[in-house]
Order: structure tokens, then C-alpha cells, then sequence
């Protein structure tokens, strides 16, 4: 849905007014430094009981799905995003270019010939082959025998990673890892009945920290899920973050991207003095939340050294028919993916096939 002028002036507005006093600089420099423990309260009072599983994940990420062609493509058909893909002005399917926030920009296609475009396709199939012979020589790590892998950051009480496993049943080739910096919420993981260690491997991280290591070699996942985690993360710290989660992806493995948007019912309900930052607010239980636009996404993946395959704003208007109010919801989902690069094999079997097409 597409607001009108006034409801965003209105939006506006209402955001400077929430704005105009910040939390003190000593109270910013608490939320930072003990924000774990923070997260591990919440999960102490909450438990599993506070978000909803989220069902929705395949319908807007079919990308979580195994390489199945079938599967793949029936997924599609329901994905809504994908019904949209003429209609949304996000859906640049390029490479991501220098991009001023919220200005649209529209790249052609490279041009290549039909011959060039077979061929890359087969160097692609060619590097991840040669890619997975080289895992195969490294020390064995949970998941090392998968050959379909996938990460979700921030995963709280498990919210996402049981959806996930229950899709996953019958893709006994798949790994899910899945990472919190609660250990509440790691708990809560691995107590959850339907938790399979042969299939998932659940750990304590923080992202934010450059020099901890992960339970795996980088470079190896085909999908990393980050759906409502950078916001409760320190602007400062965010290009930092997805600096470090793109060089855990392969060649051609995606980002998939979901959180709070500019504006978003949730930003215009905070009170004044909640404000730490431009568009950043702490909540009154200590945890936080950023409200990004479409150009801000675009630029921190991209500058993540990321091709940019979708970044569109979700705007629904929620009604409360009791209490006759109207609530937007505003949301920024994106897909990323890390270029295929092609090695010097490759690159001589390109000239070979080219030069006798």
C-alpha cells in the first residue's frame, strides 16, 4: 500500500517530536556494553512465548530451500514478493551500484550473449564443485558432510529455526546453524523438543565481535538469514557485521534480509527520552531497535562487497476494528547475494568454450 502525503508528513512528525530529547550519553554507553544481558532477561521473563513462529519465512524466502527445482519453483508461485516482481520499484536485479538513500536506480543487464550466459552458468556449477572439494580436505566441523547450509543470526527462542528444521526434515543433505548472544535464548534451542542436533548446531555469538570464531570454516554457507537482528544493533556496528557475514558465504550464496522500517508503527509509538540516535530508540526493557530506509540497506550490503537481488519497502496497514485505529507497518526485506568468482581454471575453460561457440 502506498501512503498519502499527509499520513507520511503526519509520520514525520511524529518521529521529530519523539526525537527532540535523547537518552544521556552515560545511559547510550549501558545499553551498549550490557545489551546481552538485557536480551537474557527478556528471555528469562518471555521465554518461547513472546513472537510467533514464522511460518511465513518460505512464502517470502524460498531461497532457504535445498537446490529442488520443483520445490523451488512451487515455492515461487507463492511467494509474494515474487507476484510483485513487475509491480515493486525494489526488485533491481543488478549488481549494486553507488546509491543516494531512498533515490531509485535501474541498471541494465550486462549484455552478454546467449553463449556467454551458458557459459557462466557452467563455471558457476564448476567453482562450487571445486569449492566443495575444498571444504572436504579441511578438519571435520558440525555440518561438514552437508551439502546445503544455512545460518540464521539472532535467533532467539526459535522462532525461525524450527519452521525451518520441519521444512528441512526431508532434506537429510541440509545443515541449519543458528546463533544468538543470549544464552537464555540458545537454551531455549536446545531444550525445544523438536531440536535435532544431527541436523542443527545452535551456538552463543555475538556478531558485533570480529575476533570470535564461528563452528565453521568461512565461505561455506549457501544462505544466511538476518530477519529482525541488525536493528537491535548499534548503527555504528551494522557495516561491520555484514562485513564479517559475507565472507562466511559461498559463491553465490544469499543474504536474506527483514526488518523495521522507517516509520513503522513501532518507531512513531515511542514516548520522548526513548531516542538514543537518529532513528534509533531503546526500549523500556533495555533492548533497542533502528528503523532503516531502502537506501540505507542498499548501501551497507553493497558496500559489503554483496549484488543487490531485491530491496523493496513492505507497507500494510493493520486496523483494530474494536478500537477503530488504524497501525502501519513498515518493513525493509532484501536479498543479497555473494558474485560468483571465477578462478583461473575457469577463466581458461570461458576463452576455450567461447572461442568455439
Amino acid at each position: 500500500m502506498q501512503w498519502s502525503k499527509e499520513e507520511e508528513a503526519a509520520a514525520r512528525k511524529k518521529v521529530e517530536e519523539n526525537s527532540a530529547v535523547r537518552v544521556l550519553l552515560e545511559e547510550q554507553v549501558k545499553y551498549e556494553s550490557e545489551a546481552s544481558k538485557y536480551w537474557n532477561t527478556f528471555y528469562k521473563v518471555h521465554k518461547n512465548k513472546f513472537f510467533k513462529d514464522r511460518n511465513w519465512l518460505l512464502r517470502e524466502f524460498p531461497e532457504i530451500l535445498p537446490v529442488d527445482q520443483k520445490i523451488e519453483e512451487k515455492a515461487k508461485e507463492l511467494s509474494w514478493d515474487h507476484v510483485k516482481t513487475n509491480a515493486a520499484n525494489g526488485f533491481s536485479r543488478m549488481h549494486c551500484p553507488t546509491m543516494p538513500e531512498e533515490e531509485n536506480h535501474y541498471k541494465k543487464s550486462s549484455g552478454l550473449s546467449d553463449g556467454q550466459n551458458k557459459a557462466g552458468s557452467n563455471f558457476s556449477t564448476l567453482d562450487s564443485t571445486e569449492h566443495r572439494k575444498g571444504l572436504l580436505k579441511s578438519e571435520p566441523f558440525p555440518g561438514s558432510n552437508a551439502n546445503f547450509r544455512i545460518l540464521e543470526v539472532g535467533c532467539g527462542a526459535g522462532n525461525s529455526v524450527f519452521p525451518i528444521l520441519d521444512t528441512l526434515q526431508n532434506a537429510p543433505e541440509s545443515f541449519l546453524y543458528c546463533c544468538d548472544f543470549s544464552s537464555g535464548a540458545v537454551e531455549l534451542v536446545k531444550s525445544h523438543s523438536a531440536y535435532r542436533a544431527a541436523q542443527c548446531c545452535v551456538f552463543v555469538h555475538d556478531v558485533c565481535d570480529d575476533g570470535l570464531p564461528y563452528p565453521f570454516p568461512d565461505g561455506i554457507l549457501d544462505v544466511i538469514l538476518l530477519v529482525f537482528v541488525l536493528s537491535s544493533i548499534h548503527p555504528d556496528r551494522m557495516q561491520g557485521v555484514v562485513n564479517r557475514l559475507s565472507k562466511l558465504l559461498k559463491p553465490g550464496g544469499m543474504l536474506l534480509f527483514r526488518d523495521y522500517g522507517r516509520y513503522d508503527k513501532t518507531q512513531l509509538r515511542f514516548k520522548m527520552g526513548h531516542c538514543l540516535s537518529e532513528n534509533f530508540y531503546v526500549r523500556g526493557d533495555g533492548t533497542r531497535a533502528y528503523f532503516f530506509t531502502k537506501g540505507e540497506v542498499h548501501n551497507m550490503f553493497c558496500k559489503a562487497g554483496l549484488d543487490e537481488k531485491q530491496n523493496l519497502v513492505d507497507r500494510r496497514l493493520q486496523v483494530n476494528r474494536k478500537k477503530q485505529v488504524k497501525m502501519h507497518r513498515v518493513w525493509v526485506q532484501g536479498k543479497f547475494q555473494k558474485p560468483l568468482h571465477l578462478t583461473q581454471k575457469s577463466s581458461e575453460l570461458i576463452f576455450s568454450l567461447l572461442s568455439h561457440s
